[in-house]
């Protein structure tokens, strides 16, 4: 049975930001050096990884953002048709960044295989409403950026 939604609203997952004909240059480049590098060491099976991952990077950095729908219940929280369970969850903490052009985010730390970090942004509700409801369901826990974190910020994916 659907829980009724106590928050509920819409964002993007992440900004996008347009990459010029260079930035595919790059990685053409790079994945093509890697590659042929791979296969003067007889490493057949690296150059063909190399050129498959430089092709997926490439379609993912040139996908437009989308919009998802974000819920959260008495029982956890939905990302468009994905419920996440608050027992399967670690921890919370709410986070609030220093460029005002950013909202405000729910970021959690799950037991799911697929999905161990989740970022929410938080649109239309107070960030602090959200915190107090979270925190009686999870324990408070800290939530640095990671390395993937600054490696997408890097090549801006």
């Amino acid at each position: 049975m659907a829980k009724k939604a106590l928050f509920e609203w819409e964002g993007t997952e992440y900004k996008f930001e347009d990459k010029s004909a260079d930035w595919y240059w790059a990685l053409g480049i790079i994945a093509t050096s890697v590659a042929i590098a791979a296969v003067l060491f007889n490493n057949i099976l690296l150059a063909l990884l190399v050129i498959v991952a430089s092709v997926v990077v490439g379609i993912h950095a040139a996908k437009h953002e989308r919009i998802h729908r974000f819920q959260i219940t008495e029982d956890g929280i939905f990302i468009d048709t994905n419920f996440y369970d608050f027992h399967r969850m670690i921890s919370y903490s709410v986070l609030e960044y220093a460029d005002e052009t950013l909202p405000p985010s729910l970021s959690l730390k799950t037991k799911y295989f697929l999905a161990p970090h989740l970022l929410i942004p938080i649109h239309n509700y107070d960030p602090v409403e959200i915190y107090e409801y979270i925190s009686q369901h999870l324990p408070e826990g800290r939530h640095d950026r990671s390395r993937l974190d600054r490696l997408v910020e890097l090549f801006k994916l």
